[in-house]
């Protein structure tokens, strides 16, 4: 089985951030595969770093002819059974051969730049329904989820990122944009007395944001640490995971959680809705709504037994279904399957 993988996205997020882990995850289950990635000098190291030599390519805009020429020689020399498309422009750069076309989403995208494949891939339910009912044939459109790094990592140091050494302290991961609804999370967070937030993430809304915590004057307790490669390390200095956004088709941040034993408070967006089970691996409030997002933040806060409740019923949540010999397994399976 040989699997030739391309990703063109960028240098942050979510998909992204999955697909250096699964790739890495398949070398190491002993998949022969090539990868070929959008130029970016630390995912190509990280990939190094775990034994994957990657190809580097633009993937720019229509006037790129070196990626299309780039990708189509490299799947002419590697010869794969299947090719796994990231984001839609490795999807529509793709050219057509002897082999399996998969393209894998994240989200609820437009299928005019998927057409060119075989098999569609979901990493949540939800969007496997919305590609059926899209028109996609409802036999080559697959749930296959994500799965997160559950290894231990130590805290991270609360007082040297802003946060003080007793006290509640949120965190928050994600690009700042108005989807991920940090706006709301920060008028929540004036309505919490003697509570910290750190927010992880870059992206426009950062000096929309800052500004809206000084007028709120809580300038003080909200710390914009910037795009992090120590998620880990965060969540285990961390009380409580939140995940505001207002559109999110998975919620990556409340799997890894999980994983991590921290409690989650989410807004009931696509993902967060379909993940948790309210009441029992997580609370969640209605969407754009901060003051019941702070009185959920506030009753989990007080209540000792149900933030241990909560991360527990997480723990198993993550056993069950997102653990990487979990998924990894999937993901071989679909390969036998679809190229049989």
């Amino acid at each position: 089985m040989r699997v030739l993988q391309a990703m063109a996205g960028a240098a942050h997020g979510g998909a992204e951030a999955f697909f250096t882990r699964l790739t890495l995850a398949l070398a190491r289950a002993g998949l022969d595969q090539r990868v070929v990635i959008r130029s970016d000098s630390q995912r190509a190291a990280d990939l190094r770093a775990g034994g994957v030599e990657p190809v580097e390519l633009p993937f720019g805009g229509p006037l790129d002819v070196r990626t299309r020429r780039g990708l189509a020689q490299e799947i002419a020399s590697f010869g794969p059974d299947i090719v796994l498309t990231w984001m839609s422009r490795a999807s529509r750069l793709c050219p057509k051969g002897r082999f399996v076309h998969a393209g894998r989403l994240g989200g609820f995208y437009k299928l005019k730049y998927y057409r060119r494949c075989d098999h569609l891939i979901g990493n949540t339910k939800g969007i496997v329904r919305y590609l059926v009912g899209e028109g996609w044939p409802a036999e080559r459109a697959h749930y296959l989820p994500n799965f997160v790094d559950d290894r231990p990592a130590a805290p991270a140091p609360r007082e040297a990122l802003g946060a003080r050494p007793e006290g509640p302290l949120l965190l928050a991961l994600g690009r700042l944009h108005e989807n991920k609804a940090f706006d709301v999370l920060i008028d929540a967070l004036a309505r919490l007395g003697g509570v910290t937030l750190w927010l992880a993430g870059e992206g426009p809304l950062r000096d929309e944001l800052e500004a809206r915590a000084r007028s709120l004057g809580i300038a003080d307790r909200v710390r914009f640490l910037g795009w992090r490669d120590d998620v880990a390390a965060l969540l285990a200095a961390a009380d409580v995971l939140v995940c505001p956004s207002r559109h999110e088709p998975l919620g990556n941040v409340i799997i890894e959680a999980w994983a991590r034993r921290v409690p989650v408070v989410a807004a009931a967006s696509q993902g967060p809705s379909e993940l948790i089970r309210a009441e029992e691996t997580g609370l969640l409030v209605p969407i754009d709504d901060p003051s019941a997002l702070a009185d959920a933040l506030a009753r989990l806060i007080a209540d000792s037994a149900l933030q241990a409740r909560l991360a527990e019923a997480g723990r198993h949540a993550f056993e069950a279904e997102f653990t990487e010999d979990a998924v990894v397994g999937q993901y071989l399976s679909f390969f036998e399957r679809v190229s049989a």
